[in-house]
Order: structure tokens, then sequence, then C-alpha cells
């Protein structure tokens, strides 16, 4: 993982600092062994509260679309939109880059074109394309910071919509320069919009990380907070029991 040569502070509860590549290397020990924040939370970044696309998607006639959404680490991004009302998979994944760098060791290295991103599918006749932007950048990552999320450096934690259509793009353009003028954030905006590049599936154990192992430092510091936000700021869209890769739901 790449980091500058002075990391800016991080920013959480205690002053704890948890990279997910530690979170990684714990799990292997144990293995082996057998802005304007406005809703305060334990983790590094807290919820702002965002007004919803003043442009959004048409009622749509299709039976499920997708979003390809990147904003740090996926694990915590397939966690907050498995407890979204209305999606139906989240997948993590890799997107920007070839098909022959998408392994988690190259995406590692920042110099792949890469973003460790997750493929929303969502019923559009239950939650619109707007609305899965206002919770990506309200509660799922911190749309200010430039490559990198919280703890988490290099080129593949960077904030990118992947458009998967030229609507998508649109829309999501024109919400980056709506809450860019209201300022919503206190710090310009550098999610960028990449138009159809393709999406990889991640390797196996990064599926479903955050239901599998909510007690992981990494996961308690930097990701249940984001689940514990999205209920507070959507509750009309929080879900207990999240939709887990392949359709399933947990519990």
């Amino acid at each position: 993982m790449n980091k500058p040569s002075t990391p800016p502070a991080p920013r959480f509860a205690g002053g704890a600092f948890f990279s997910r590549r530690a979170a990684l290397a714990a799990v292997a020990v144990v293995a082996a062994a057998a802005a304007f924040r406005v809703v305060p939370s334990l983790a590094a970044e807290s919820a702002v509260l965002i007004p919803a696309p003043a442009d959004d998607a048409a009622a749509a006639t299709a039976a499920t679309e997708t979003a390809v959404l990147a904003g740090g680490c996926f694990w915590g991004v397939q966690g907050v939109f498995q407890h979204v009302k209305g999606v139906t998979n989240a997948v993590s994944g890799y997107a920007g880059g070839d098909e022959k760098t998408a392994r988690y060791e190259s995406v590692g290295s920042g110099r792949t074109g890469h973003a460790e991103a997750v493929a929303i599918t969502y019923d559009p006749k239950q939650i619109s394309y707007g609305r899965i932007l206002q919770i990506y950048f309200s509660v799922a990552h911190n749309p200010t910071e430039l490559d990198r999320q919280g703890p988490d450096h290099g080129a593949q934690y960077r904030s990118t919509i992947f458009a998967q259509d030229a609507q998508q793009a649109r829309i999501a353009k024109a919400y980056i320069e709506q809450l860019g003028k209201a300022r919503s954030f206190g710090q310009p905006i550098v999610t960028t919009v990449e138009l159809q590049k393709r999406f990889f599936p991640a390797e196996a154990y990064h599926q479903d990380y955050l239901t599998r192992n909510p007690t992981q430092p990494y996961i308690v510091f930097n990701d249940l907070p984001k689940i514990e936000n999205l209920k507070k700021v959507f509750p009309d869209r929080y879900r207990a029991q999240p939709v887990l890769v392949g359709g399933r739901t947990a519990g």
C-alpha cells in the first residue's frame, strides 16, 4: 500500500489507526493459530446531510439496474449497500483497469488503473440511481479525499463513479456540481466519473466481508459506524438484514 511521505493524521476515535492490510494480516495470524459533520460516529468519517439530486433518472422499466461505485476499501461500501432497501446484490470488485490486473495483490500496487469498487444491483422501482448516489456521498465514503479513504492510501482507493451509460454519467456529474455549489462538504469534491469501464468481481474472501467479520478492528472503527449512519440518516432506506452476494439474506 502506497502512503505519502507525510500522511494526514488519521481521524479515529481515541487516535486508533487500523489499515486494511493490517486487518488482513491479523486474520491470517488468527487462522494460523486456530463537510460538515452532523451525525457523529465512532469512525474517522461521519455522515453528511445532503440534498437529493435535482436531476435523477426517469421512471425505469427495467427489472434491475446496476451502479458501480468506488469509495475506498470495498468492504465498507459493500456493507453499506447490502443494508439498503431496493438493492438486490452488491459485489466487491475492481474497475478502471485491465482484466489481467484485476487481482487484489496487483491492484494494491496502485498502478493498475483499477479502483476497489462495488457493483450494486438494484430495483429502480424501489430506489433510484440518484438516491443510490445520495447514500454514496452521504454515508458510504468521504468524497473530498484524493486517492485515499481514512487509513488507506493510493489511487486504488479513489472516489470514482463508474457510470454504466450516458444517463448515469450525466446524473453523476450534475450531482457533483450541485453539491459543490452548495459547499455541502466544506471542501472540494474530488470524485471522478468514468464511463463504461468494465467491472471485475474480487476474490471470494473479500465478499460479504463486513458481515462475516463484524469484530475485526478495521471493520469496527471504519465501517460499522457507516451502517449506523445509514440507519440514522436514511431510516426509510435502511434494512436490518443485509442482502449478501448472490441475493442471499443474512440471518
